[in-house]
């Protein structure tokens, strides 16, 4: 069953027109993430060092920049796979 869907959304990737328009999801609460002590500290000398306003701001980027290379890295990954597929 996986393996069709797998070969459904492969064969499909490239189709815009087999899509559904995409869906923002946005929080209404933040999310509070607790860090080591050693990581905190370390995390607020390097938001000092690149003279952040603050390590909150810092972390922000820092998370922000980590998820669009993922991101990338995936659609990267998708494309091989439908060029294989191909």
């Amino acid at each position: 069953m996986v393996e069709q869907i797998d070969e459904i959304v492969i064969a499909q990737a490239n189709d815009n027109t087999a899509w559904e328009d995409p869906i923002s999801v946005h929080r209404d609460t933040f999310v509070t993430i607790s860090l080591p002590p050693e990581l905190s500290s370390r995390a607020t000398f390097l938001a000092q060092l690149h003279k952040v306003s603050s390590v909150e701001e810092w972390l922000k980027t820092i998370i922000k920049e980590r998820i669009d290379f993922e991101e990338a890295a995936f659609a990267g990954l998708k494309q091989s796979l439908v060029a294989k597929s191909s």
